[in-house]
């Protein structure tokens, strides 16, 4: 088994505080967390935010696929970082994927998003399938914090 890892590091025209939203508000999440094409039912969204607490969601795509994620959050410092696991539900917490989402005011109410995934298991995904995916996710993001 090979694991792989990589970084998205990104700038969005946001507060710092929007992005931790994002990133932990249910009704904001479910506008963003998923690639293009794929939807994730509002319904489907759960945070438990702190240390020990998990999430889970369900991504659904065009030809009707359901894609059932979460996992566990393992460090919360509001608002700079959140590390957790990304799995598929049932998985164990020490085989899943680690993320850590680092945030950084930037002048003029912008933020630097550093995305940093962790444990790509290459016999079950490709790291290329999850880093365009979530890269995918990131432009949806935008979208979100532009209409907000």
């Amino acid at each position: 088994m090979t694991t792989k890892q990589f970084t998205i590091t990104r700038e969005f025209d946001a507060p710092r505080a929007a992005l931790w939203r994002a990133w932990t508000d249910p009704a904001i999440a479910a506008q963003w967390w998923h690639p293009h094409e794929v939807v994730t039912p509002p319904e489907s969204v759960r945070i438990d935010l702190r240390v020990g607490g998990t999430y889970e969601y369900l991504m659904v795509d065009p030809d009707g696929g359901r894609w059932p994620t979460g996992g566990e959050y393992l460090e919360v410092r509001e608002p700079e970082r959140l590390r957790f696991s990304w799995a598929d539900p049932g998985d164990a917490v020490a085989d899943a994927m680690r993320i850590t989402v680092d945030l950084r005011e930037l002048p003029g109410e912008r933020c630097e998003m550093t995305f940093h995934l962790e444990g790509v298991d290459e016999d079950r995904v490709s790291e290329q399938s999850v880093s365009t995916g979530w890269a995918e996710a990131f432009d949806e993001l935008d979208g979100v914090l532009v209409q907000a």
